[in-house]
């Protein structure tokens, strides 16, 4: 779940947009009324998404901004007249008067692409370097060898150990390397 916090400086204002997202299926973590209020919510959190005004009681959107976690998007809801600013920034953003409509497809693509980039990091993650590969490759053929596997059956093997052993396979592959 990508974590949703809206923030305008108008209790009713933040509570209708909340009221709206979840009515659409869109859950909200939290709602503010402060940018030190968001602040305070983003401490534990790496992502998600803050759907907020221009300007709020104690800062404007762009010193918000600077607070925020890098994967972190911000979605401001604004007049005309403060639209081509952010526009400039690069700060995606809906004009008031708001249509309901576009802001819930203006969320849903905006956490769409934040489910998308986490994925495309984990998988980058999960990516073995062309020495771990080796190190694999070593541990299935010795376990080919001492058991008479093929590589399939080798690689299932090695697979099966270290998901019940909670180790990696990298991990697994170092131990069986360094027992044998």
């Amino acid at each position: 779940m990508v974590n949703v916090i809206v923030l305008f400086p108008k209790s009713s204002d933040a509570k209708n947009i909340r009221n709206v997202l979840m009515r659409s299926g869109i859950e909200v973590t939290a709602v503010c009324t402060s940018g030190s209020q968001v602040i305070h919510r983003i401490g534990d959190l790496d992502e998600g998404l803050l759907v907020c005004g221009y300007k709020y009681s104690d800062m404007m959107y762009d010193e918000l901004r600077e607070y925020l976690p890098k994967d972190f998007a911000m979605l401001v809801v604004t007049s005309r007249t403060h639209l081509e600013e952010l526009n400039i920034s690069g700060v995606p953003c809906l004009p008031m008067p708001i249509k309901v409509y576009a802001l819930v497809e203006k969320v849903q693509g905006m956490l769409a692409e934040i489910v998308l980039e986490k994925k495309r990091r984990r998988k980058k993650l999960r990516e073995r370097t062309p020495e771990q590969k080796a190190l694999i490759e070593e541990a299935k053929s010795i376990i080919m060898q001492n058991n008479g596997m093929t590589e399939a059956e080798a690689h299932s093997y090695l697979q099966k150990y270290s998901m019940d052993s909670g180790m990696n396979m990298v991990n697994t592959a170092k131990l069986i390397l360094e027992v044998f």
